[in-house]
């Protein structure tokens, strides 16, 4: 048991353990680097102390200094969130040392299922069904190539460590092989200090369906139903929804046993999720283990009544779950579209800034998720994430129409983000029928698909000059109206006929 607990995040994520906290009659310590000093999660915090300078390497990655702080601060315990720590074996082996809990799994199933080539030698173990591939890294290019042969084009060529896309490779032809192997090699040694890759076959038109699990210490594990994740750009999520729009009960069934079997592999305790690829004949393969509280972990909330977070810390307190599998049911339709300060035309590359004016939506069936708050400064240090925008519904139309409105009602000026492109999709047919996959971003649209209107740009910037200036935007001209400057570029050129 604990009363204190370290929150080793930042941003919206450490916003979120730290109400749970709160929630729980637990004292949260937040951890900052200097340009996160006046942070919302520092401030929503019981206690904060500052771990070092604005880089991640230097703060955030900075393991020992957080131990260091939490036995400072008192605390039992350690949440790691997600990102940064959150699936170091070795962060959470230096926890359990220091005579600290660290809120997760253990060190040992960290270490299982976050080296790629390691998970599929133990799935291979089970019944758990897996794409054709390598079962080891590959260092010798000519027999990768030779195997990738054997295993027939396209082949993906993936990192054995890490994850978010990098350090993988598309292969389409025999003649590209070469290349493409030594750039994800190199790509991958960048990312994770470690160069090893493997070969898996690459499923064309897949959907990414994930499972989120949930294990105690008392051998109890159960699935809370599954996340369709296949909006997505430069292989990292950007829309997601539960449940999937075309799982039946069997397949659900069946996806979720596979998931179970998975945690129970490497005896796994605590929230993980199991990550599968759904190919056009409904078979699905597993893709790894995520050894942590995911980004979208809210959807799963919002259709099961269950706080994830509120679960992480009981069974790290030693709580059995204290339900079945049968005692779960999917309730309505949740999305959850990620609100980040990028450059969608340019490819949804960061484009931090300052949050000049930040009014998220609200009203029925509506969560906002937020680590920033008008005024704050979106940094160039991390992940350039502004919020979590859910939404939920009775059914998937009225979770989408609710997102409809929110996206709209969306109010950010002082950077792009990906709210525009949110809204487009919440209109595409291929969305709304729910006939889409990991391909939809690079099928369904362009840069200049997306580029904003020259007079939304004008609009927009004038906006911005205002709000620094502390004008009121109404004064921009003589017919502006709050619904003429708001800060969703597509409710600009909605409004603006654009």
């Amino acid at each position: 048991m604990f009363d204190t607990v370290l929150v080793a995040n930042r941003g919206e994520i450490a916003v979120r353990i730290i109400r749970a906290c709160r929630e729980m009659g637990l004292i949260s310590v937040a951890v900052y680097s200097d340009v996160d000093r006046l942070s919302p999660h520092v401030l929503e915090a019981d206690k904060a102390a500052q771990i070092g300078l604005a880089p991640a390497s230097e703060s955030y990655l900075r393991g020992d200094h957080l131990i260091e702080v939490a036995l400072s601060a008192g605390a039992g315990a350690i949440h790691p969130g997600y990102g940064f720590l959150a699936e170091r074996a070795s962060f959470a082996a230096d926890v359990e040392k220091a005579g600290l809990v660290f809120i997760g799994p253990s060190p040992e199933s960290i270490q299982a299922m976050g080296d790629k080539t390691e998970a599929r030698k133990l799935m291979a173990g089970t019944s758990v069904p897996m794409a054709p591939g390598t079962p080891d890294a590959i260092d010798d290019p000519a027999e990768a190539e030779r195997i990738a042969g054997e295993i027939g084009y396209p082949v993906l060529v993936k990192a054995a460590a890490g994850g978010g896309g990098k350090g993988m490779r598309v292969v389409e032809r025999e003649e590209d092989f070469a290349g493409s192997f030594e750039r994800a090699r190199s790509e991958a040694q960048s990312a994770f200090g470690d160069g090893r890759v493997y070969i898996e076959k690459y499923l064309v038109g897949p959907r990414h369906v994930e499972i989120q699990v949930l294990a105690d210490a008392h051998g109890q594990v159960v699935h809370l139903f599954e996340r369709e994740c296949s909006i997505q750009r430069r292989h990292q999520k950007v829309i997601e929804e539960a449940p999937s729009a075309v799982l039946t009960p069997e397949l659900r069934d069946a996806m979720g046993a596979a998931a179970v079997e998975a945690a129970r592999a490497c005896d796994y305790v605590g929230a993980g999720t199991v990550e599968f690829l759904l190919d056009a004949d409904r078979n699905f393969y597993f893709l790894e283990m995520n050894t942590r509280l995911q980004v979208e972990h809210p959807v799963t909330e919002l259709i099961t009544g269950l706080d994830l977070v509120a679960e992480q810390i009981r069974i790290a307190e030693g709580e059995p779950l204290g339900y079945g599998q049968g005692d779960l049911a999917i309730w309505g339709h949740a999305i959850e579209c990620r609100v980040y300060a990028e450059d969608v035309p340019a490819g949804f590359l960061p484009a931090p800034g300052p949050l000049l004016r930040h009014r998220p939506s609200s009203g029925p069936g509506v969560r906002v998720d937020a680590g920033v708050e008008e005024g704050d400064e979106v940094p160039v240090h991390y992940d350039p994430m502004v919020a979590k925008l859910c939404t939920w519904g009775r059914t998937r139309d009225e979770a989408i129409a609710r997102m409809r409105r929110a996206l709209d009602e969306y109010d950010v000026a002082g950077i792009r983000t990906t709210i525009p492109f949110c809204r487009t999709v919440m209109d595409h047919s291929a969305f709304t029928s729910g006939a889409f996959d990991t391909g939809f971003v690079g099928d369904h649209f362009q840069a200049s698909d997306l580029a904003p209107s020259p007079e939304a740009e004008r609009t927009a910037l004038l906006a911005a000059a205002l709000a620094r200036l502390g004008t009121p935007p109404e004064a921009a001209s003589e017919t502006a109206t709050r619904a003429t400057v708001p800060a969703s570029r597509w409710a600009r050129r909605r409004h603006t006929g654009a």
